[in-house]
């Protein structure tokens, strides 16, 4: 199976396009590329009913974010300070993402 890239990566920060979460933004802690997903702090929170254990000493129902679609998701260029779509070039042999508004590199 071949590896897919995304127009997200962790550490970027996006705003959520679609759903109940629409006009939040958050940073991305991790990408699921089985599942086309990606988990934002602070977007898609659920509620989970947790036994106590080692690292949750305090059982209890807790909040935590759940995986949301990539598609519902667009990357904040730092420069423009806007949701943005991505595009892909090659600069020096090195292909890089870049900014469809202001053409600024994103990394």
């Amino acid at each position: 199976m071949k590896h897919q890239e995304y127009h997200i990566k962790k550490n970027d920060m996006v705003q959520v396009i679609a759903g109940k979460d629409k006009g939040k933004s958050g940073k991305v802690m991790r990408v699921i590329p089985k599942k086309d997903r990606a988990i934002v702090e602070k977007i898609n929170m659920v509620k989970r009913h947790m036994k106590p254990n080692q690292q949750t000493r305090q059982g209890g129902i807790l909040d935590k974010e759940s995986p949301i679609h990539i598609s519902n998701l667009m990357i904040i260029c730092s420069k423009c300070t806007d949701p943005t779509r991505v595009g892909h070039k090659v600069i020096d042999d090195k292909k890089v993402r870049y900014c469809k508004k202001c053409e600024e590199v994103i990394d």
